[in-house]
């Protein structure tokens, strides 16, 4: 089991369970867009991010964005960490189909993806050194053409999709991902 410092924020009841078989961590479900209107869920998350930090957890899908965005709103930067699971199309055992988007959702992926994930996010394992990550800057975007450029959304997409992220990332949720799972030169590489 990973033990993780900070508390892991899911979408829902689902999530929770399958991440509290994998993870020594509190684990707290927004249930789903209602954390937009649960004051009491808000304030919660916000003292426990104070205290200990969050480690933001959603699907890879548009809802999962629009929660993780709201909660970027909420909790200071310097507070929260993101957590990135890969766009992997199928649909989890317990549904008859799939969902709008055709994804799995963090309850669907393997444990192995999930811990290789919260390895890379930056968020603090404990027994374990942290990555060296986080050295990419804005301006490196600018240079490598992912930003400000003529064909900078095609480049962008054509990354994340080799990289199996999410393809609507903006420029500077793109800048989030990489920084939790990259160091500059092995971004280079990769282009």
């Amino acid at each position: 089991m990973l033990a993780v410092k900070e508390a892991i924020i899911v979408e829902g009841r689902y999530d929770k369970i399958k991440l509290s078989g994998i993870v020594d961590a509190p684990i707290i479900e927004t249930n789903g867009f209602r954390v937009f209107s649960d004051k009491e869920k808000q304030s919660l998350i916000k003292q426990i991010a104070q205290k200990r930090g969050i480690l933001v957890l959603t699907d890879s899908d548009g809802a999962g964005f629009v929660i993780r965005n709201f909660l970027r709103g909420v909790v200071p930067p310097s507070q929260i960490k993101h957590c990135y699971i890969p766009q992997i199309a199928g649909k989890e055992k317990r549904k008859a189909q799939p969902g709008k988007e055709g994804l799995l959702g963090v309850e669907g992926v393997t444990d192995e993806v999930i811990i290789n994930a919260i390895r890379q996010s930056g968020a603090t394992v404990l027994g374990e050194k942290a990555s060296p990550r986080g050295n990419i800057t804005k301006a490196d975007l600018c240079r490598l053409g992912l930003s400000g450029g003529e064909n900078a959304a095609k480049n962008r997409q054509a990354l994340l999709k080799k990289l199996s992220l999410p393809t609507y990332l903006s420029a500077n949720a793109m800048l989030t991902a990489l920084n939790c799972l990259y160091s500059l030169e092995e971004l280079k590489q990769l282009l």
